[in-house]
């Protein structure tokens, strides 16, 4: 029998947060509020300032999430209030060579999807808002954003199929959703958000 969510999720961000599996990461994990929800949304990991402010998508790119959902009824305070937020990596990962945040690398990844797989067979959500290219690739096979932002996917996760709709990553240094074909494939992927049953749900509260 699965633990009731309101009663795992702290015990769940204890451990989280005293995991040190990823020498090159820099922790602690950034993790988002309690929130016991069908809707899951899914980052790349946690930035610098992240780490600072102890919350996911706390700066920058946050802001512009938080925009697009505010366009469909939930503001920044209603959205952390409603809907879990977690991430592919849950500690930066420092600085790359050239420049930016660095990708998280494979073994990075293997070592922190122990997190996920446990918050979607307890939470068992009914819809994943995957966020930025490596985000959907825990879900969906490789392809370019063309061929799969502005859709709802239906698809087998933790054993039993679910709605996934995959969001392009809203990066400052991101150009794909602000020119053609990705702007009117973002304004083509939050329309089928704000039309979904979970989504209208989260709204009506």
């Amino acid at each position: 029998m699965k633990p009731a969510p309101e009663t795992w999720i702290p015990a769940h961000f204890e451990a989280l947060r005293a995991c040190r599996r990823c020498p090159a990461m820099a922790p602690p994990p950034i993790v988002g509020r309690p929130v016991a929800s069908r809707v899951y949304l899914v980052g790349q990991a946690p930035g610098p300032r992240e780490g600072a402010l102890g919350r996911p998508f706390g700066w920058t790119a946050g802001r512009t999430l938080f925009t697009w959902f505010a366009s469909l009824g939930l503001d920044e305070e209603a959205f952390r209030s409603r809907v879990y937020i977690a991430a592919v990596c849950r500690c930066f990962p420092g600085k790359a060579t050239g420049g930016g945040d660095r990708v998280p690398n494979p073994t990075e990844i293997a070592a922190c999807a122990a997190w996920m797989d446990a918050e979607l067979d307890v939470l068992d959500p009914e819809l994943i808002l995957p966020i930025g290219r490596l985000a959907i690739s825990r879900f969906l096979p490789s392809a370019p954003l063309d061929r799969i932002i502005g859709r709802v996917h239906r698809v087998e996760v933790g054993g039993r199929v679910r709605d996934v709709l995959p969001l392009p990553h809203p990066s400052g240094a991101s150009t794909w959703f602000r020119t053609e074909p990705g702007k009117t494939l973002l304004a083509e992927a939050l329309t089928r958000l704000g039309e979904h049953p979970e989504w209208r749900r989260l709204v009506e509260g």
